[in-house]
């Protein structure tokens, strides 16, 4: 299982499988932010619209308890556990890049990004 690898050390490994580095910075800029606002911490005007609140991304691992689940994390982005009703898009249903290997575990490049620059933000 990946938690008992350093995340950081996972991606270094996963990009030599990737013929090109995926930026996760990048990848939220272009889909998250809209929402989520350049920062993470939610997009105000986005929350009127929707009428519901947006969750500040920098607070991940102090929601649970000081840890960052990554697991957990691309679930939800991928929508594989989502609840019915969210305003939050599957990206799942996209083409999220190609697919790496992490340990035996096949990990689409982007949502592994995705999830350790999520990381790379929390406060």
């Amino acid at each position: 299982m990946f938690r008992t690898i350093p995340f950081a050390a996972l991606i270094a490994l996963s990009a030599c499988n990737m013929t090109q580095e995926v930026d996760g910075s990048e990848l939220f800029a272009a889909n998250c932010s809209g929402c989520h606002g350049t920062d993470g911490k939610g997009n105000a005007e986005m929350a009127v619209a929707l009428g519901r609140d947006i969750p500040d991304l920098t607070q991940i691992a102090a929601r649970n308890g000081g840890t960052f689940d990554h697991d957990a994390v691309m679930s939800q982005i991928d929508g594989l556990h989502r609840k019915e009703g969210s305003p939050m898009p599957e990206f799942g249903d996209d083409d999220l890049g190609p697919i790496v290997m992490v340990g035996s575990t096949p990990i689409p490049a982007e949502l592994l990004a995705l999830s350790g620059y999520l990381e790379s933000i929390q406060e």
